[in-house]
């Protein structure tokens, strides 16, 4: 399905979210980059904006490891690495997120947005996280979420659950895909019972921040 719509995702992801994501991914850079030279994963890094923003932001000589199951996603990656002069700081890498191809305690940093809800065992994918983290490594999850309040609840089920994917299937030309979307934010699991499952995972200091009324989540945990 992403190799699918790879071609159309950006534009739909900026246009769909009025550009806002790009504001939540700038405030998730904050629990990542820490001005030392570091080695950072970015699972689930799908057309590579995160694994770009966190190349610019890294002090000098951090090394960035972008890492997706879909080859059509990940095959735009370089193109705007280029574009953006940071090519030099990004290596690439076909994987699931389930099962990382790394060491143990690898990487000072793994960061993971909009992806997890994706995966088919999220409590794997956690484990993986913590083990390929170095003791006193962090991972940041950046994750859409179902906002709480009533009113704001009420527009975004209009939106995301009517609107949206009308929108993303006349541009992708992939109705499944977009009716997909917003079905995988409602089955995720609520933000307690998700920091619960990092904490299982091995995670100490689990914390997480709502942004935009509840639209999207910030879930951080260290080793």
């Amino acid at each position: 399905m992403f190799d699918r719509i790879a071609p159309s995702y950006d534009r739909l992801n900026h246009l769909m979210s009025l550009n806002v994501d790009k504001r939540w991914r700038r405030k998730a850079l904050r629990e990542i980059v820490d001005g030392t030279p570091q080695r950072i994963l970015d699972v689930a890094c799908g057309t590579g904006d995160s694994t770009i923003a966190i190349a610019r932001a890294a002090a000098e000589g951090s090394r960035v490891t972008g890492l997706d199951i879909s080859e059509g996603m990940m095959g735009l990656v370089m193109d705007k690495a280029h574009q953006e002069g940071v090519a030099d700081r990004i290596d690439l890498q076909v994987a699931d997120g389930e099962a990382l191809p790394f060491d143990e305690g690898h990487f000072d940093r793994v960061n993971c947005a909009f992806g997890i809800r994706n995966f088919e065992h999220k409590e794997k994918g956690l484990a993986e996280f913590y083990r390929v983290l170095v003791p006193g490594g962090r991972a940041v999850i950046l994750e859409l979420s179902v906002p709480r309040p009533r009113v704001v609840r009420w527009v975004y089920d209009l939106y995301f659950l009517h609107i949206l994917p009308r929108i993303g299937a006349r541009i992708s030309g992939d109705k499944a895909a977009y009716a997909y979307l917003p079905a995988s934010v409602h089955a995720f699991p609520a933000p307690e019972v998700f920091m619960e499952m990092m904490k299982s995972a091995g995670f100490s200091r689990v914390r997480s921040r709502s942004l935009s009324l509840g639209l999207c989540r910030i879930f951080v945990g260290e080793k």
